[in-house]
């Protein structure tokens, strides 16, 4: 059972004053979000704000002909419900865990409730002050993303992709099948393929049966453009507690990491 301690894994409700923290830890309910579920739908009425502490959960659009787009990837530095903060009450994307772990939700009427105890003052003690300054985050993520996708190559993307997921997780595994990674806008499954087939014969990942490990983080951020530091920036600028986790920070640099040298035709995403 996950203890209420836990809930300051949480950086946006670790970042609480005691007193605030404590009028919400009671009304925070964890909950288990496995890999795959819909935390809300397009058009849906969100009941719940929700906090992850060790899932990650993925923004994803979907089009009229069925094809998907993710948005943004949210973990433990932020928070799903932003439609609620705005004083609405639906989004036009979906919310799903892409990556399974635990989290805390606050009914609809009591995030409300909390955020209009603020009284329209933005002081940094208030949760109000802290959530805008995530949202203002979260749209850097979205907005660069979206210029990442438009003027930078798949393998710079992918590059993006894995370290704002690692940024994200206490792990350097995450789930890779085809249909998670290549939710990125306009990527082909072939283009995928071929970006993590380079990424491998340069011993900079794994990749086994739906499952990728990062070998060198170090690596990464050397192929990476310069959209996941303006990212990275933003977030350790708006919200001190962000840091990139640990089980990243120790992989071994290129030359030491040890990686499977699979042809790239061998790589097929499950």
């Amino acid at each position: 059972m996950t203890t209420l301690n836990s809930q300051r894994i949480n950086l946006l409700l670790g970042a609480l004053p005691a007193q605030t923290y404590q009028r919400l830890a009671t009304d925070l309910e964890p909950i288990q979000m496995p890999a795959g579920q819909v935390i809300y739908e397009s058009g849906s009425e969100l009941r719940y704000a929700y906090f992850p502490t060790t899932c990650i959960v993925s923004k994803i659009y979907v089009i009229a002909d069925g094809a998907s787009s993710e948005l943004a990837i949210i973990g433990n530095e932020g928070f799903v419900g932003l439609s609620l903060l705005m004083g609405g009450r639906t989004m036009p994307h979906q919310a799903v865990v892409s990556t399974a772990g635990y989290g805390y939700r606050l009914r609809r009427q009591r995030f409300i409730e909390e955020i209009a105890s603020a009284g329209g003052t933005l002081n940094d003690s208030s949760l109000l002050h802290l959530l805008l300054r995530y949202t203002q985050a979260l749209m850097t993520q979205i907005n660069q993303a979206a210029a990442c996708n438009r003027h930078h190559s798949i393998h710079q993307q992918l590059c993006r992709w894995l370290l704002l997921t690692l940024d994200r997780q206490a792990s350097n595994e995450m789930l890779a099948t085809h249909d998670h990674i290549a939710n990125m806008p306009g990527v082909r499954r072939e283009s995928i393929t071929d970006a993590a087939g380079k990424l491998q014969q340069k011993g900079l990942i794994n990749y086994s049966r739906g499952r990728l490990v990062v070998l060198s983080r170090a690596g990464l951020e050397e192929q990476v453009c310069e959209c996941y530091d303006v990212i990275n920036a933003e977030f350790t600028r708006l919200i001190p507690a962000f840091v990139n986790k640990p089980a990243s920070r120790g992989l071994p640099p290129i030359a030491s990491a040890k990686a499977t040298k699979r042809p790239v035709h061998d790589l097929v995403f499950e």
